[in-house]
């Protein structure tokens, strides 16, 4: 993958997406010791970047599958985003969900036009599910983040921040299954001379971080964290990205992700999702790293049951 690539990608998809804002706050700057540039995908469409993927994996479908549809596994935003992209694109979207998937999720895929298949809440089903979609219908499967269009999609989000601000030292990302962060490392390689890549990850479904240490993929035992959306693990496309050009992968606690989102939501009035927070409870627990330079943070998503708070 190089830079004219990267930017053809970039290109092709821009019908389809929101450039979305950077936002600042002197508050948080001064808090930070540092200039914080925040890239706000909670205003894209579907509330988060995942379209942005999900958009590019279609586009680069052939017209005879495109008839078939596609389908995925995905409880999140990857559910929604992939429902939205295929109906502004004219395809039909298969989409697997556990059968417990909050009911407002649910109703989101299907506002979006998306076909929805329920299924048990493990992966093994999810999985079997989606197989047994592809085999019937004859359609392509898209995973949410272990996909080279999809990464090659994700990285658009960094694209667009370095091209509104190309002096940044660091861009921080929050890492769940890896598709943004590996977009944003390539972005960050290609269209910066200097800037960095650090991942937020929560502590209680750490296993990127592990998986730098042991240089394979891990998985995790339990999910208990209230980040949803960085549940899963990476893969096989995009783990040797990361691995190779990651600058650091920092770990936060719950409590941290909590004091990260509601400062947020306090100080920028503007609505973040657990998940996004992550990043920027990363950005806060480094501030030594950070001081007097100038950071990026993605905010990757504002999809959020706002019923149900942490605050």
């Amino acid at each position: 993958m190089d830079k004219i690539t990267l930017q053809k990608v970039h290109n092709l998809i821009k019908p389809y997406i929101h450039r979305t804002p950077v936002l600042t706050s002197q508050l948080i700057n001064t808090m930070c010791g540092a200039e914080v540039f925040f890239k706000c995908e909670n205003f894209q469409k579907m509330g988060a970047f995942k379209i942005r993927g999900a958009t590019h994996a279609i586009l680069n479908l052939t017209e005879a599958q495109k008839s078939k549809g596609v389908v995925t596994h995905s409880s999140g935003n990857f559910a929604q985003a992939l429902s939205l992209a295929a109906k502004n694109l004219g395809v039909k979207a298969y989409i697997v969900m556990p059968e417990n998937a909050p009911e407002v999720k649910k109703e989101a895929v299907r506002t979006y036009g998306g076909i929805i298949i329920e299924c048990d809440s493990n992966v093994n089903s999810r999985e079997h599910e989606a197989a047994r979609i592809q085999k019937e219908k004859g359609t392509v499967f898209i995973h949410p983040s272990n996909d080279d269009d999809v990464i090659y999609g994700q990285g658009t989000t960094a694209i667009e921040l370095l091209e509104d601000y190309n002096d940044l030292n660091y861009i921080f990302a929050p890492v769940g299954g890896g598709g943004l962060l590996a977009g944003s490392i390539l972005a960050a390689h290609h269209f910066s001379e200097a800037c960095k890549v650090i991942a937020g990850e929560p502590m209680e479904v750490d296993d990127a971080y592990r998986s730098l240490i042991s240089g394979k993929i891990e998985k995790n035992e339990a999910s208990n964290t209230i980040a949803d959306g960085l549940r899963t693990y990476l893969g096989d496309r995009n783990f040797p990205i990361i691995k190779a050009h990651v600058k650091e992968i920092i770990r936060v606690e719950e409590t941290e992700i909590v004091e990260a989102m509601k400062l947020i939501w306090e100080r920028m009035k503007i609505v973040i999702e657990p998940s996004s927070a992550v990043a920027f409870a990363a950005v806060l627990k480094d501030k030594k790293r950070i001081k007097n330079k100038k950071i990026g943070v993605i905010i990757s998503g504002g999809n959020v049951d706002i019923s149900n708070l942490p605050f």
